[in-house]
């Protein structure tokens, strides 16, 4: 599902106008990444937790060039699903 189908979905079940209501998923969107751009991690209770992740440094491999190089330390954002969530996404999806 892309953000344009969320979108027109929303706007057809609320009746908004699909511009407002896009107005209004991108601004959820950027206060979540402004959220953990400045740090902060951010709960949302029943769908899950944008968390920032530290990777700590490590050494890695060039295979093209047979060097190696030092893969500085660095922040990584992840979603972790809320239980209820991954519960419902188990009983209701179809395995193809």
């Amino acid at each position: 599902m892309t953000k344009a189908e969320i979108v027109a979905e929303i706007a057809n079940k609320t009746g908004i106008e699909k511009l407002v209501v896009q107005t209004i998923v991108e601004s959820f969107m950027e206060s979540i990444k402004n959220s953990m751009i400045s740090g902060e991690n951010v709960y949302l209770r029943g769908f899950g937790s944008f968390t920032i992740k530290k990777r700590a440094e490590k050494t890695g491999r060039n295979i093209s060039k047979n060097t190696t190089i030092i893969i500085p330390a660095h922040n990584i954002p992840t979603f972790k699903p809320a239980k209820t969530f991954v519960n419902e996404v188990k009983d209701n999806v179809n395995v193809k």
